[in-house]
């Protein structure tokens, strides 16, 4: 038997939802060079955003399980040796804000969202959230909150870039609202941190990219809008979310979920392949959130990977290792030339 080295963790470990994913394939998008530079106005019908493709429209963030959102969203991506550039469309017929303070939990009004994981290790990521008031928080996950992983709230998008634009009024209800529109320019000197040896992606590389719209029920009472209230609970109804690559659960905080922005050139192809490795980081996830399962259910973890697989279809042979409150989980890669491991904590590495 091979018991993993380290010092024992006390945390508590709780049960980890499994995404209702029937088949592993997040969204991808071929994100090309910008051509020149952008002022930033919050309009997305002029040259710079010409050449960028659109996303496939939003859907819900449960996917196929829910009906597709009443309202259309999708985004452009572009990138220079300078920023990462996003535009996004939200068509609306009921524009409102109200949080005008940085750093506010801007989902508490309709806001528009941003996640990048640039390592794809679901560790150390970046969320953005912006209002139709231009009112931004930004935060950097040292782990996804599954993992304990505390917000750095304090953390600052430095030379941080956005702009909004209103087609029809904000807080106006008898406006003829049509949409609001978000350019966002994010410094790469900000998202290196986080990147595989601190640099900024090259021809061809992907991070690991989501985005979510929050969309709030409304009714207009004494002029203005205000959140519809369930009797039953005497609170506002739960938020729509509504997201680019479909999570499988109520929950952004899965990267391992998100999708592959490859960032490219004039000469980049628009095909992409997922590649093989991929599947094999799937199914260790999926091992991952079985194995905290069964210590919930048991008060111990397993060494046997058959509890955790059943019967369905593995690509993977996977080898377990384990102490009490610790344990690894590892597999080849597709070429045998390498293998990768996840932990009790979540992170994914390759050795």
């Amino acid at each position: 038997m091979i018991y993993l080295i380290g010092r024992e963790s006390n945390m508590n470990v709780s049960r980890v939802p499994e995404p209702a994913v029937l088949s592993y394939a997040p969204e991808h998008y071929i994100c090309r060079r910008a051509a020149c530079a952008l002022e930033l106005d919050g309009r997305l019908d002029k040259p710079f955003w010409a050449h960028a493709q659109w996303t496939e429209d939003f859907v819900d963030i449960e996917g196929d399980a829910r009906p597709l959102p009443a309202k259309q969203t999708r985004v452009k991506m572009l990138w220079d040796d300078e920023y990462f550039y996003f535009g996004a469309e939200l068509m609306e017929n009921e524009i409102w804000a109200t949080l005008t303070e940085r750093d506010s939990v801007i989902f508490y009004d309709n806001d528009f969202e941003i996640f990048i994981d640039p390592d794809g290790d679901s560790h150390q990521y970046y969320e953005f959230e912006i209002n139709a008031l231009n009112t931004v928080w930004d935060l950097l996950l040292v782990k996804p909150y599954r993992d304990g992983g505390p917000p750095v709230d304090a953390w600052d998008i430095a030379g941080l870039k956005t702009a909004v634009h209103i087609d029809g009024e904000l807080n106006n209800p008898n406006a003829d609202n049509r949409s609001w529109s978000i350019e966002v320019a994010i410094p790469w000197k900000s998202l290196l941190e986080c990147a595989n040896d601190r640099k900024r992606p090259s021809i061809g590389q992907f991070w690991r990219v989501n985005f979510s719209r929050v969309e709030w029920q409304v009714e207009v009472k004494d002029g203005r809008y205000v959140k519809v209230v369930n009797p039953a609970t005497g609170k506002p109804y739960p938020e729509d979310n509504w997201v680019w690559s479909p999570q499988g659960i109520i929950n952004m905080h899965y990267p391992e979920l998100w999708g592959y922005v490859v960032f490219g050139d004039d000469k980049t192809t628009d095909t992409f392949t997922l590649p093989p490795d991929e599947l094999v980081k799937w199914e260790l996830r999926r091992l991952y959130y079985r194995q905290r399962n069964y210590y919930a259910e048991h008060g111990h973890y397993t060494m046997d990977p058959a509890l955790l697989m059943g019967d369905e279809g593995w690509t993977i042979q996977p080898r377990i290792e384990i102490t009490s409150r610790l344990f690894q989980i590892s597999a080849a890669s597709v070429d045998a030339q390498s293998t990768y491991h996840i932990g009790q904590d979540g992170k994914l590495w390759q050795e």
